[in-house]
């Protein structure tokens, strides 16, 4: 599959520029909006010993933020196609500050859940499609590096804010760390600052008229004037219900292009992500927990945080620039799916990690696997609908994702709380992310064996009609020949007529 061309965009990307500066502010918008529910974890021992709550509730905090972030997605693409994206973050960021800050003042998991998981997840919503979306418009031959650049902002905050938030709870405990978490967050506002529109002139092309386009355009013009003056054909003041209806679908569909779900490669992309984040946060959620579980220290456990994000922070750019590569980018899909399947792998041997050595090695090629996943989650839907569908595609995608999101680390608390092992979760998070690879696998070989048939089929449609066009052109030539040369050979017809009529009068005798 061919990288798109600029040509859906109407302008030429600088694939550079002030791109790298938007690609800096991406990389902490998406930082904050990847890292935060995470990091947040840290916290979840003194939250569960404060209001006397089990895992699967406590889970249901990072569970609604994240759901919320994705959920929140269609929302903002209709923000960002009305406003642009340097509002919609700056107001993002905004709402995470208020969020985190009103729930440094939460008395019941209730106001926690509103606080930390609608508020503060609905503003990471408006910072992470935004900050996808507007690299897109900055690049096209660099997207994948452009991509796994900002995808790395991810890993360094949560390298960053796993011991950060340790420090601030030693320190303030919990209420107070949400003061200054909420302050923190407002740096979102500074770096949707950074996203400036671009204003890059499409290339002017002098409009070119044939003959044929001008008769068609005059048989339209008087088609409508016969139309016009019908007298069945009165204008009416009032529309129809119906085509109220038909205006307001108009409308929504410049905001959301609801088509794409008649697309082929989207839809196989759409079934495989949501599937695959069922799997995709718990662990993530549940590793510090357990490494306390299992009575290794809260520093230490919050260090395989910071290994993880490590990793995560190499691993990211680095598969970018694989991506990028001449042999890659034309089947990023099967790269993707086996980025899936591999990070499903390290999930089901987890179990088999015993002691702090064990859980280093397993957060290592965890955080390596999960970097490719990340690096290539829009890149690889922009590959498939293009750079000027992805603002609807991307919105469509994460308000379909929000489901499984939503109930993964719930699940993952309930099997733990059942059953008072961690290793049901892992397995059940692995289990479910190599079925998501597998299935990404074989229905990516799928599309892109149609998508040759397609083409190669296209192909002989083209040739047939030349074929056509050449036999058309040579009659057409052979009629004008003809008409042309009918006053010369006048003469000799008339002549031939003659001894016709000779030769039938002398049968006659």
């Amino acid at each position: 599959m061919s990288p798109p061309v600029p040509s859906d965009l109407g302008y030429v990307p600088p694939d550079g520029g002030w791109g790298w500066a938007v690609v800096f502010g991406a990389s902490v918008s998406v930082g904050f909006a990847y890292t935060f529910p995470k990091a947040f974890t840290i916290y979840f021992k003194e939250l569960q010993a404060v209001y006397s709550i089990s895992y699967s509730q406590i889970a249901w905090i990072t569970s609604i933020m994240c759901a919320t972030t994705y959920g929140g997605g269609p929302i903002s693409s209709i923000l960002v196609n009305r406003y642009g994206s340097r509002p919609v973050v700056i107001f993002g960021g905004l709402l995470c500050g208020i969020g985190m800050v009103s729930a440094a003042f939460c008395t019941s998991i209730l106001q926690l859940y509103i606080c930390v998981g609608f508020i503060t997840g609905f503003g990471l919503a408006l910072n992470l499609q935004p900050s996808v979306i507007i690299i897109g418009k900055y690049f096209l031959k660099r997207r994948p590096i452009a991509n796994g650049l900002a995808m790395a902002g991810s890993p360094v905050m949560l390298c960053t804010l796993a011991p950060l938030n340790q420090f601030l709870f030693d320190n303030f405990g919990w209420r107070g760390s949400f003061l200054i978490l909420g302050a923190i967050l407002l740096n979102c506002c500074v770096a949707g600052a950074l996203f400036r529109p671009i204003r890059a002139a499409p290339a002017s092309v002098k409009p070119q008229v044939t003959e044929e386009g001008k008769d068609a355009l005059k048989e339209e013009v008087t088609e409508e004037a016969m139309e016009m003056s019908s007298p069945t054909n009165v204008p009416m003041e009032n529309k129809t219900e119906e085509e109220g209806g038909k205006d307001c679908c108009e409308k929504i569909n410049q905001y959301l292009d609801f088509s794409l779900f008649k697309h082929r490669g989207f839809l196989i992309y759409l079934i495989g992500n949501v599937l695959m984040f069922l799997g995709f946060f718990a662990p993530i959620v549940f590793l510090a927990p357990y490494a306390k579980h299992i009575g290794i220290d809260e520093y230490s456990a919050a260090f395989l945080l910071s290994i993880l994000a490590i990793v995560d922070m190499i691993a990211r750019p680095t598969t970018g620039i694989i991506a990028n590569s001449k042999w890659v980018r034309p089947r990023i899909q099967y790269f993707f799916s086996f980025s899936i399947a591999f990070n499903g792998t390290c999930h089901l041997l987890c179990p088999l990690a015993s002691g702090y050595t064990g859980l280093v090695v397993y957060s290592i090629f965890f955080g390596l696997a999960f970097g490719m996943v990340c690096a290539m989650l829009f890149e690889t839907l922009m590959d498939l609908v293009g750079a000027a569908r992805f603002t609807s595609a991307v919105g469509l995608v994460t308000i379909a994702e929000c489901c499984t999101i939503l109930l993964g680390p719930p699940i993952g608390g309930t099997l733990i709380d059942t059953f008072g092992d961690y290793k049901y979760m892992f397995i059940k998070c692995g289990a479910v992310m190599v079925l998501a690879g597998t299935f990404l696998f074989i229905m990516n070989y799928y599309n892109y064996r149609m998508l040759a048939k397609e083409e190669k089929e296209r192909k002989a449609k083209e040739e047939d009609l030349k074929s056509v066009r050449t036999e058309n052109e040579g009659r057409n030539n052979c009629n004008k020949e003809t008409a042309q040369e009918g006053p010369e050979l006048e003469p000799l017809r008339e002549e031939q007529e003659g001894l016709k009529k000779e030769v039938n009068g002398t049968n006659e005798v």
